[in-house]
Order: C-alpha cells, then structure tokens, then sequence
C-alpha cells in the first residue's frame, strides 16, 4: 500500500474542525455533528497513518526551507591583524 505524505495543516485541519463539530453540535443539528465529526476523525486518522508510513525524503521535499531557519550558519573567520597594523588604525582615528 502506497501512503501519502500529507502535510502538517491537514492534521490542523482534521483536529479544529472536530472540536469545532463537537462544540456547536447544538447549532448543527446531530446528523450534520455526526457526518462532520466522522469526516474529521477520517481526516485524523489518514494524517496518522501518512505520519507514520510515509518515506521521509518525501516528507522533506514538501518543505525544503524548514529546516534553513534552524541550522546555524558558520561563523565568519576573522583575519588576525598584526599588532603594528592595528596601532596604524587607531591613529588614524
């Protein structure tokens, strides 16, 4: 079986709508709650799945500046300055 990645906003999705679904299940009536709430649990469960299942390469493919925000980038090297060439500088000052 081949799963699918899906992305983290699926599962976001999955989650508001049914705590949504079970809040104003008053509103909705109970047969639309019931029908919205199944598709949102459906919802859960396929994130679950593809979270699990799905190859990571994928994964990382759907979101290639993710992980450029966390990496630190190499510091600079910074030139020795002879002690002469400093003193220069100051005095220029």
């Amino acid at each position: 079986m081949k799963v699918a990645p899906l992305k983290s906003s699926f599962m976001l999705a999955s989650i508001l709508g049914f705590l949504i679904t079970v809040i104003y299940t008053d509103r909705i009536g109970e047969d639309w709650a019931f029908a919205l709430g199944f598709l949102f649990a459906l919802m859960f469960v396929a994130s679950m799945i593809s979270m699990k299942e799905a190859p990571i390469e994928t994964q990382l493919e759907m979101a290639p500046d993710l992980f450029k925000r966390y990496i630190k980038k190499p510091k600079k090297s910074v030139k020795k300055v002879s002690k002469k060439k400093a003193k220069k500088t100051k005095k220029k000052k």
